[in-house]
């Protein structure tokens, strides 16, 4: 959904200025994240060591992420965090007739992500945005011809901010009618 995996686990919290809703609450939920995850391993167990890792890696992802969105230099500590996990075991790639299959403990898929994150706050032409649906604190790539997307993602934001703008509308157009919003004159 962010075009980038170290992006897609930073968007596992939403809404972080109003309510914060975060979808990783336990291990478990950490390892159904990854399985779902193109590009990662797709079996690995979470310790709560492990898991509190993720959390970190979750955290300095999105702030520099935030960092690079407002223009301003990057967080040191997010960095150490970052760079530290990026310099950790690497997946196992195994090429087959049915396919690519990625193998690797938990360690390894968050050493993954954390390089994945850096490759892309590190390209100067890598357009990030913040959601523009009030609320919505997901940010993610913009790869739309011209820059011009304005949601993380029709499925949630756009359809949500499409539908409050044609209700706001048909709202407006029956008030100016002389009636009432029931349709009541």
């Amino acid at each position: 959904m962010s075009g980038n995996p170290a992006l897609d686990l930073a968007g596992t919290v939403g809404s972080r200025r109003d309510e914060p809703s975060d979808l990783l609450a336990a291990p478990a939920d950490l390892e159904r994240w990854v399985a779902e995850c193109d590009g990662l391993p797709d079996r690995v167990t979470a310790d709560f060591a492990t898991f509190e890792s993720a959390l970190s890696l979750r955290e300095a992802t999105y702030r520099l992420a935030l960092d690079r969105v407002l223009d301003r230099p990057f967080d040191p500590g997010s960095l150490e965090i970052v760079n530290d996990m990026a310099a950790g075991p690497v997946p196992t790639i195994e090429l087959s007739d049915a396919g690519l299959r990625m193998t690797g403990d938990l360690r390894a898929a968050l050493s993954q992500l954390a390089r994945s994150g850096i490759a892309v706050l590190a390209d100067p032409h890598a357009c990030l945005k913040e959601c523009g649906r009030t609320g919505c604190t997901r940010i993610y790539l913009d790869r739309s011809r011209g820059a011009r997307r304005t949601w993380c993602g029709m499925d949630q934001c756009g359809n949500r901010v499409k539908a409050a703008a044609y209700r706001a509308r048909r709202r407006a157009s029956t008030t100016a009618e002389g009636r009432g919003p029931e349709g009541t004159t």
